[in-house]
């Protein structure tokens, strides 16, 4: 007998036993991406406070007061810490202590503000750059937000968004308030021993476990040239994959220590702050750490996620893909296998050696495998075999290096260079969001925009003439998506679960085992099952807005009924 975890897959939607009780600190989903209509920005978007209900009242959602939301920044490997560091605190005050209603005669109860504070030195020293910001109220219903004078008067809920859009004192924007949950998902199939209903399943068909549902998300804005480490404008990069525009990024919430219940109904805090839950790469939490462990996971830092490598180098995932294993008892990823004799030679199942045989081989020389370079983590043993791509993916970022690059060129040798398509190498060994800022973005009307993100740009770079003529840098659509940074669009769930069934390693010439050697497409029908392959809705369940904030307005909850999240 065997199950999956019930959080498997509910990004970080109550991912770990403790935090599951403390929403307003549950760090649901973080992306980061260069902005689509505003190149030389990147956008950064932290959302906390899972599954609120649109019709939540009396006491609707809302940022914690007695909690620190952090956005974290890493652009350099010569430093352990932080190199920026946002930091917001929230307040909240009854403006009609008369009332039972949150809006009425134009006041709002719980009327929510918030500061920002900047740190550059490792977290040593703050400075405050946002005072005062608006948090815009829930979207309750039409009197409330639309009427005069008994709610706000306000002609649409976007003016209330608008009105929350601040300038820092140092130059970037930034939003706080509540939004449509971006994230997309078939929850009731992943709970249900991971049974995904592919979208357009007539039968049984897919449903999006998050739709209709809000967050509440911090949303910044912010110059390349502020986040590049000499502070660079992305004019200066050398090339589209120019290594000194990489960028960390992960999110996390803290408390302090002790929360004492007084006799007047209240509660006080003190203490130090603790870390309660962080949030990098999508599904790390969920997917990859062991129940004992995810409440540790949630309260440690990137520079200390070595203690984890373990957990990538041989996910559990991978064994619902080995027929040796588990395979055949989750009918719903029978369309994934992972290589066991990738030409007739490497083997990536669990506790398999993949490819350790070449560890110290002159065929491995100057490669990221060769242990002057990186091997030591990427080859640690002869039975990690998803040491040497998984791991880099959620801890090191991808470097523009053999044998990271796709096969186009290599003329059939997956060690040789090939063909550059992703550099957001960053090696301090954690869990972060890594985004290469010069990568240019794909228009969103682009017919060759995907939501499977890198997957797709590497599909490209294989198979259409436009892009596998040539191994010289050059953009392909999608090199700006998941997992290089992560856009609101990117299918995760998809991507992550298409990685653990080896596509990576296909895509760098690694291929599946029904290919023949010297046929010249690589195009095998096991490759086409794992493309074809979608964990269940693939795309949110209204579009996004195009401008800042990029995130869609909320749910009304007056507008709510129970028939429109089934």
């Amino acid at each position: 007998m065997f199950f999956l975890n019930s959080d498997l897959f509910a990004s970080s939607h109550r991912e770990a036993p403790l935090i599951s009780s403390d929403p307003q600190a549950d760090n649901t989903d973080l992306y980061a991406f260069r902005s689509p209509d505003d190149p030389n920005t990147i956008t950064i978007i932290a959302n906390y406070i899972p599954f609120q209900s649109p019709e939540g009242g009396p006491n609707y959602y809302t940022f914690g007061t007695n909690v620190r939301y952090e956005i974290h920044i890493k652009n350099s490997t010569a430093t352990t810490k932080d190199d920026i560091t946002y930091r917001f605190t929230f307040s909240s005050k009854n403006e009609d202590p008369t009332t039972f209603f949150n809006i009425r005669l134009g006041l709002q109860n719980l009327k929510t503000t918030y500061t920002c504070e900047k740190s550059t030195d490792g977290g040593a020293t703050f400075v405050t750059i946002i005072t005062d910001g608006i948090v815009p109220p829930a979207n309750i219903g039409p009197r409330s937000i639309e009427s005069s004078p008994v709610g706000l008067g306000v002609s649409s809920y976007d003016v209330l968004v608008q009105q929350g859009i601040i300038t820092a004192t140092t130059g970037e924007k930034a939003f706080c308030g509540p939004a449509d949950d971006p994230f997309f998902v078939d929850l009731a199939g992943a709970f249900d021993l991971g049974n995904f209903r592919p979208e357009g399943n007539d039968v049984n068909p897919t449903k999006d476990g998050v739709a209709r549902f809000n967050v509440h998300s911090i949303v910044l804005n912010i110059p390349i040239k502020m986040l590049q480490k000499d502070g660079k404008d992305v004019s200066a990069a050398t090339s589209i994959l120019d290594g000194d525009f990489v960028i960390g990024v992960w999110a996390s919430a803290s408390r302090q220590q002790i929360k004492t219940l007084n006799l007047d109904g209240s509660m006080s805090f003190s203490g130090d702050w603790v870390q309660v839950s962080r949030l990098g790469m999508p599904l790390t939490n969920e997917a990859i750490i062991p129940l004992q462990s995810k409440d540790l996971w949630n309260a440690t830092t990137p520079e200390n996620d070595l203690q984890f490598a373990k957990y990538f180098s041989n996910p559990e995932l991978a064994l619902y893909m080995d027929d040796s294993q588990f395979g055949g008892a989750v009918p719903a990823l029978n369309g994934l296998r992972i290589q066991k004799v990738s030409l007739g030679a490497f083997d990536f199942r669990n506790g398999k050696p993949g490819l350790f045989g070449l560890k110290g081989s002159p065929a491995v020389a100057g490669t990221a495998l060769d242990d002057a370079i990186f091997g030591t983590i990427l080859l640690p043993d002869e039975k990690s075999p998803r040491a040497v791509d998984l791991l880099p993916i959620f801890y090191t970022g991808v470097p523009n290096l053999a044998p990271y690059q796709l096969a186009t060129g290599k003329g059939g040798n997956p060690l040789a260079a090939g063909k550059p398509f992703i550099n957001n190498f960053l090696p301090t060994l954690g869990d972060m969001l890594r985004l290469n800022m010069a990568v240019p973005p794909t228009d969103r009307n682009d017919p060759a925009f995907s939501s499977l993100g890198i997957v797709n740009a590497a599909v490209l770079g294989l198979t259409d003439p436009a892009y596998n003529g040539t191994t010289d840098i050059q953009f392909i659509p999608n090199m700006d998506g998941f997992p290089n940074g992560r856009r609101l669009e990117d299918d995760v769930t998809t991507i992550e679960l298409q990685a653990v069934a080896g596509v990576a390693l296909a895509a760098i010439g690694l291929w599946y085992d029904d290919y023949v050697p010297g046929d010249p497409s690589p195009v095998t029908p096991h490759l086409v099952s794992v493309l074809s392959f979608t964990a269940g809705p693939t795309k949110n369940d209204v579009p996004f807005k195009k401008s800042f904030p990029y995130v869609q307005i909320p749910w009304r909850g007056y507008d709510y009924t129970l028939q429109d999240r089934f």
